[in-house]
């Protein structure tokens, strides 16, 4: 607390409101470079951020990418964020949603500044679209979104919900322990020490059950953010309860999950069989074992930082391309179980996940923000997130897949799945590691770059802008010699295009900051979209009635990455396409938003489009807008004066004769 309030005093010090903001950046033309035709989903919706370091920027916006393909337009019910980009088994139907993910989504989400994507996942996952398939701290990310947004309504929403939630795990709770358990498939974690020893070496996918750090990790943040949450409602009782509940996981997590021969978090054993007993450790370090810090868990106790030397061993979890998820030393390290065909399928024994990378990574951000260890430097923070970084790319192409190998950073997985795929987290690492905002729940600002002050391996200058925060919009300025920005070396804090304070060097500021109110969240609705196949609306085209393709033209989802196809493509010799969407009753439509792909080769978006309404009185088809201004691989937007009917279509004219492929039609 002192540090704070010394960091405080300094940055009040240096307070400078009249200070003149700094030249603003061109905008358009970094979203036009990054983003081509679709800049404009981009555009007042997410932070810019430039750095001497090239593959950082353009990670930075490929993740950002990754968030605009994920969300799912589910109609009145709103968007929700998806883990794979296509459908999977075992996903919740009809909505595609997987419970695992949504605390690194929600993560990512609180730093846009349109709040609907965050708003309208959380309402889905409160109102029964958390249906505990894996486990989750869905509780905690709630809160956190909220120390970014400032947004009591939206934070307390679903209070009571959450309660319900946090109590049904009960039964994975062992009260005799006091721990929670779990197996590690529901963990989304198959193939663990504890899964692959308890079958005898045999398998693991399933089995396994285990009192394990990351799932007590997880109900430890969830208690603490109830605890919060409550207090914020001014339920004092409740909060006593829930802070209460956290330091008990809390205690038992430190006395029994911790293990002195290993200096390790670890798992024990709930299961008894003829390979493993209840109550017995594991017999390896695994990368989970981090997991507690993610989420503030440990005490700052040189005890539990030794546990970060086996990070940064190359003969332990330092893999020379990323992050082992188990040490070399474990007899089933590598091996491959499990295959799709002859693909090898998700494993946890050895391989890098992004998954938990980016929880590792966090909890090192919290390590180095607040604890007193000397184990871990800016210096691994940053080589980490770089090597971190360099996993996102195949050769020269940004695709970011499920798993690596830890000797070569080539995907192990790479099925058709698997591309771009959406179950870690890496904007918020830039947010509150690299440009070092802490969020509070206070009315101070807080910032505190964790990269180097010196040497070859730091950045020479960063500049994050258009940052929400409590209603505001931050920015963030580091220039080391002055010379970048030409406004002198240092680290410089705007709000609202204001500066509010500066240091002569990379350190901590904290600032007061009044909040404002968050603006108001809009929802217009899209009456197009088709949850349940065979359903209405009901689509139909000119061509290529493969019902699978005309779904995936009304099904919510828009992304451009050609390795993935999506929506409807017309055939080849179908020189006039249209596609058609019919509805169960007459509604009021003024406008459609239309996604066409073009891969420069054999796919073009069309030369002229035309919305037609049916007009059931005289039995056809009317034009009611027509462009030649069409976008590929963006949005056509168009309009017209509004009409009450029960089918809409989207005629085109192919240019020179290429196929169409609409990925998406949107109608309000």
């Amino acid at each position: 607390m002192r540090r704070h309030l010394r960091a405080g005093l300094l940055a009040a010090a240096l307070l400078t409101a009249t200070a003149p903001p700094a030249a603003a950046s061109n905008a358009e033309a970094t979203l036009a470079a990054r983003f081509g035709n679709d800049a404009e989903w981009y555009r007042n919706r997410i932070p810019l951020f430039e750095s001497s370091d090239p593959t950082l920027d353009a990670v930075y916006y490929y993740r950002w990418q990754i968030v605009r393909a994920h969300q799912r337009d589910i109609g009145a019910q709103g968007y929700i964020t998806t883990e794979f980009l296509d459908d999977v088994s075992w996903q919740r139907e009809p909505y595609a949603s997987l419970n695992d993910a949504t605390g690194f989504h929600l993560g990512e989400l609180r730093w846009m500044r349109d709040r609907r994507f965050a708003a309208d996942y959380v309402d889905y996952m409160y109102r029964g679209g958390n249906d505990r398939h894996f486990s989750d701290y869905m509780a905690d990310a709630v809160w956190s979104r909220y120390l970014v947004d400032g947004d009591r309504a939206e934070a307390l929403r679903h209070l009571s919900a959450m309660r319900l939630l946090f109590g049904a795990w009960d039964d994975h709770l062992d009260f005799t322990k006091g721990l929670y358990w779990i197996e590690p498939l529901l963990d989304a974690t198959e193939y663990t020490i504890s899964s692959i020893d308890a079958s005898g070496g045999k398998d693991g996918f399933r089995g396994g059950d285990a009192f394990r750090p990351s799932i007590n990790a997880y109900m430890f943040a969830n208690a603490r953010a109830l605890s919060q949450l409550s207090m914020l409602a001014g339920d004092e009782a409740a909060a006593a309860d829930y802070a209460a509940r956290a330091e008990a996981i809390k205690a038992h997590v430190q006395r029994d999950l911790w293990n002195p021969a290993f200096d390790h978090f670890i798992d024990r054993y709930k299961v008894s069989n003829d390979h493993v007993r209840y109550w017995e450790p594991i017999r390896g370090r695994e990368l989970v074992g981090y997991v507690p810090w993610a989420f503030d868990l440990p005490d700052d106790d040189p005890r539990y930082a030794a546990a970060w030397r086996h990070l940064l061993d190359p003969d332990r979890l330092a893999g020379p391309a990323g992050l082992r998820t188990v040490e070399p030393s474990y007899p089933h390290y590598m091996r491959q179980f499990r295959y799709e065909g002859t693909a090898p399928e998700c494993q946890w024994n050895g391989p890098v996940w992004p998954f938990q990378t980016t929880q590792v990574l966090a909890g090192m951000i919290n390590l180095l923000d607040h604890y007193k260890q000397s184990t871990v430097t800016r210096n691994d923070f940053l080589r980490l997130l770089r090597q971190y970084a360099r996993l996102h790319y195949q050769g020269d192409r940004l695709d970011l897949e499920e798993d690596y190998d830890p000797a070569t950073g080539k995907p192990i997985v790479g099925l058709a799945r698997s591309h771009h795929y959406f179950h870690s987290g890496f904007i918020d690492l830039m947010m509150t590691g690299l440009v070092g905002i802490r969020p509070r729940a206070d009315d101070m600002l807080e910032v505190n770059p964790l990269i180097p002050a010196s040497g070859t391996d730091g950045l020479s200058w960063f500049r994050a802008e258009g940052i929400p925060y409590h209603g505001r919009t931050l920015s963030v300025t580091w220039d080391a010699d002055g010379r970048h920005y030409g406004r002198g070396a240092g680290l410089r804090v705007e709000a609202d295009g204001k500066e509010v304070a500066r240091r002569a060097d990379l350190g901590r500021i904290v600032v007061p900051l009044a909040r404002v109110a968050p603006s108001p969240i809009a929802r217009p609705i899209d009456r197009a979209v088709q949850l349940v196949r065979g359903t209405f609306p009901r689509p139909s085209a000119s061509s290529n009635p493969d019902p699978e393709a005309l779904h995936d033209a009304i099904d919510g989802r828009v992304w451009f990455f050609p390795e993935m196809a999506n929506g409807w493509t017309s055939a080849a010799d179908d020189k006039n396409p249209w596609f058609a969407v019919e509805f169960e009753q007459p509604v009021a439509l003024s406008r459609a938003e239309l996604a066409f792909f073009a891969d420069g080769r054999k796919i073009a978006a069309p030369a002229v489009v035309r919305l037609q309404s049916w007009d059931a009185q005289a039995n056809r088809w009317v034009d009611v807008a027509r462009t030649t201004a069409v976008a590929p691989n963006g949005i056509t937007h168009v309009r017209w004066r509004e009409v009450r009917t029960s089918r809409i279509r989207v005629a085109s004219t192919s240019a020179n004769g290429h196929p169409v492929r609409l990925v998406e039609l949107k109608l309000f």
